[in-house]
């Protein structure tokens, strides 16, 4: 299909998502235990969980794990997945498949479309005005990043308590302002990467994926505008950096254990990568898994990329969620590049 027929195709029956604001997932109730037992730690993903369901629908795999047979479902109580003290856990002693236990359609995403130009309800008179062959049956579309970002938002997309709750924990793991030699990466940067007010490094990075955005924000030294689902490769040397963050953007990447065994190698030996989320996002833009599990899980979703990619220590979860359940959730799971990748 033509990239002209393809541009067609997006204006007439994409939605169009210039004004779309991140909204909250809905709370997936997972299992949890005031004690983690060793059981809980065995992670298997043996089924198929449904992906394309209505948002919020979704089975949590957490939660079909612990009640998988075999189980002593009486030790465990329901909870919410952002209770304090549960996110720390998940990724406490992780028993890992030893393979990369997501599909590829655990990446999809609903902006995804499939159109068999055939069907008796499409358009003919479309079909023609697009001049479609005749033989051509059914063409996936997916709605260009390149067009959802290409005008700038400048808004934040998590409320202030969690953004002031995201900046205190920057404070704390960063290193001080104005260190000598110091080297950072905002990946998927915007106009604001809730960096502590005034803090400073000769070499602060920011790649995303508008430009004006990046112009605007005053942390950046210089910025990269890349789109990582096509290209995943970062352009930066070996050892660069001493910090990578990621704040709210970790659900989007359509191929995350490209990105990071790509931030394993632009590390610098015993560097760290924070990634941090909460629970609001750009539905048509999340991946499927995502979309489809609650807190608990994404924490382990992005352990799992720590894992999978290599190079890393076990990597640790925290919540730093503020005030839970009366403002935006908020968690970070974090790993350092291991001194002999």
């Amino acid at each position: 299909m033509s990239k002209k027929m393809s541009r067609m195709i997006s204006l007439l029956v994409l939605p169009q998502q210039q004004q779309i604001y991140p909204c909250r997932l809905p709370t997936i109730h997972t299992r949890a235990a005031n004690s983690v037992s060793e059981s809980q730690r065995k992670w298997k993903i043996g089924f198929k969980a449904p992906r394309r369901l209505v948002l919020g629908l979704g089975a949590s795999f957490w939660s079909q794990f612990m009640s998988m047979p075999g189980r002593a479902r009486g030790k465990y109580h329901i909870a919410l997945a952002r209770q304090k003290g549960v996110i720390e856990e998940v990724l406490k002693n992780v028993d890992w498949p030893q393979q990369f236990p997501f599909k590829e359609e655990d990446f999809q995403r609903f902006d995804e479309y499939n159109f068999d130009f055939n069907h008796p309800t499409f358009d003919i008179g479309l079909s023609s005005l697009l001049n479609i062959p005749s033989k051509l049956k059914v063409v996936m579309c997916r709605s260009p990043d390149s067009m959802f970002y290409d005008a700038p938002r400048f808004v934040t997309h998590i409320d202030d308590p969690a953004i002031a709750a995201l900046t205190k924990y920057y404070s704390k793991v960063f290193p001080p302002s104005n260190t000598p030699g110091i080297c950072i990466l905002d990946m998927c940067s915007s106009w604001v990467s809730h960096f502590p007010k005034g803090y400073k490094q000769a070499c602060i990075v920011g790649l995303g994926m508008n430009e004006e955005e990046l112009k605007r924000n005053p942390v950046l030294t210089e910025y990269v505008v890349q789109d990582l689902n096509l290209n995943p490769k970062l352009p930066f040397e070996d050892n660069s950096f001493d910090v990578i963050s990621n704040a709210v953007s970790v659900d989007y990447l359509a191929k995350p254990i490209e990105v990071f065994k790509e931030m394993c190698r632009i590390l610098k030996p015993g560097g760290l990568a924070i990634m941090s989320f909460s629970n609001r996002c750009f539905w048509t833009k999340a991946i499927s898994i995502w979309t489809s599990t609650g807190d608990a899980d994404h924490v382990m979703i992005v352990g799992s990329y720590f894992h999978y990619s290599g190079g890393f220590e076990p990597p640790q979860a925290v919540d730093i969620s503020p005030n839970p359940g009366r403002s935006d959730p908020m968690y970070v799971v974090f790993s350092t590049k291991a001194s002999t990748a």
